[in-house]
């Protein structure tokens, strides 16, 4: 056993999983550049070369890092879909997006700044194609015209614009928000 994150216990059946939460901390601390296998390897508390059993390359363990937030935000985006109904639903998701935008700039920084290749890492390609899913699929209840994926593009650019303009603290999420309105 080793330590991460004050003193909490991690049992090493879960080495990939405690690398990326050390991955993401250093994310978080320091943006994409502070992330190093050999770093998550100190914060995780195993040796430097441990990573390589889970990830081949720094791109590999960036890749596992923008595909769980992808993840994290299918789930935030499902999550304000189910709680409206009707045409709030879309409105819902944009404000959801700017949600996951504004409290982890560092992961939404990393998931959409072309610092990974999706092409090249198929788990972030799904986790992706997932999360704009959610987006399509309210699109889709709402247009029956089958122009569902090029309304979907729409809101997401709309709405995706006005993530990067929180996250660069350009305006704040406040304002943005009222724009979905």
């Amino acid at each position: 056993m080793s330590t991460f994150e004050g003193g909490t216990a991690y049992h090493h059946g879960d080495l990939r999983r405690s690398l990326i939460a050390a991955a993401q901390e250093l994310l978080r601390s320091g943006g994409a550049e502070a992330v190093t296998l050999r770093e998550a390897a100190r914060l995780a508390g195993v040796s430097h070369n441990a990573p390589y059993r889970h990830f081949a390359s720094r791109d590999a363990l960036l890749a596992a890092l923008a595909a769980e937030g992808f993840r994290a935000l299918r789930r935030t985006l499902d999550e304000a879909g189910n709680r409206a109904e009707g045409p709030e639903r879309l409105a819902a998701l944009g404000r959801a997006y700017l949600r996951f935008a504004d409290a982890d700039r560092a992961t939404f920084r990393l998931m959409f700044g072309g610092v990974v290749e999706k092409a090249a890492h198929p788990d972030l390609a799904e986790a992706s194609g997932a999360a704009f899913g959610a987006l399509r699929n309210v699109v889709a209840e709402r247009d029956a015209s089958g122009g569902a994926e090029r309304e979907a593009l729409r809101a997401w650019a709309l709405v995706h614009g006005l993530a990067h303009l929180v996250a660069d603290r350009q305006i704040d999420a406040a304002r943005a928000k009222a724009c979905l309105s």
